[in-house]
């Protein structure tokens, strides 16, 4: 496993990286604009209350917005830093020299997939001192942390396999960019205007019927998982609609995971080029 991990190859892309000065002028920027959120959010409360106090229930409300905020900056960033990784060192020839180490295939997509979203992980762990905010006037508990951190880091490892995946078995970057992009447009927006159309479709003289359309729909969706966790209401209605009473978020994790794996094994299959031998006739 230490072999799996920690390597020259891996090393190296640690350290070109976090070397470079504009990673921590990015991660300033991206600081300073979630502090100003959170700070403008305060502000307005009190400014415009009746009683100039911040209540739990807007604390509860702040704490949702930032991890929608979070939600957004993982879907919009991880398909750039993942949809190059291999195709990039082929557009550069380096990808051959690559293949003649020692490292296994397994080494080197795992490799990239972790240093390629190494950055965009140290941008949601830091970002963690400013959510300490919401706990000095109540309303969510240190596990609604967690899990919203969780998942944060859940969905960076997912979408990233998928951006490797692509990232693999095309050749050309720009293409491999745009191809991970639309896949994880469709899983966001896609998914959320198909699950408008079937709860619509499910309303008026058809209200009385279930289907599992609603429920279908909605385990694709980040979005909509991670609000029926702070309005499970949300999720009861999807129950009712498509009469299937098994938990979202399990059927989520189990499809993006078996998503990530079989992305991952693919890429780690499709890596080295064939090396058949044709007889000659």
């Amino acid at each position: 496993m230490k072999q799996l991990l920690i390597n020259p190859m891996l090393n190296k892309e640690f350290k070109l990286r976090f070397r470079s000065f504009k990673a921590f002028i990015g991660m300033l920027c991206y600081l300073m604009a979630v502090g100003i959120v959170v700070i403008g959010f305060i502000y307005m409360q009190t400014r415009f209350s009746n009683n100039g106090y911040f209540r739990p229930e807007e604390s509860r409300a702040m704490f949702m917005i930032l991890s929608f905020l979070q939600l957004s900056l993982v879907l919009f960033i991880t398909p750039g830093l993942t949809g190059g990784v291999i195709s990039g060192e082929r557009e550069k020839q380096t990808l051959s020299m690559l293949l003649t180490t020692e490292q296994s295939s397994m080494s080197i997509i795992l490799s990239k997939l972790v240093s390629s979203v190494s950055y965009l992980l140290l941008l949601v762990v830091s970002s963690l001192p400013l959510y300490s905010f919401v706990f000095l006037y109540g309303g969510v508990s240190p596990t609604d942390l967690l899990i919203v951190f969780g998942y944060s880091l859940f969905l960076i490892f997912a979408f990233g396999s998928v951006g490797v995946f692509y990232s693999t078995i095309i050749r050309k970057t720009i293409v491999s960019m745009v191809t991970t992009y639309a896949t994880v447009l469709f899983l966001v927006v896609g998914t959320l205007f198909l699950y408008m159309l079937s709860m619509a479709m499910g309303s008026g003289p058809y209200q009385n019927e279930t289907t599992p359309a609603p429920y279908l729909s909605a385990m694709f969706n980040p979005g909509i998982v991670i609000l029926g966790h702070f309005e499970p209401m949300a999720t009861d209605e999807i129950y009712k609609r498509s009469g299937i009473e098994f938990p979202l978020w399990v059927s989520f994790v189990s499809i993006y995971s078996i998503l990530a794996v079989v992305s991952l094994s693919i890429s780690i299959m499709k890596l080295r080029p064939s090396m058949k031998v044709k007889s000659k006739h």
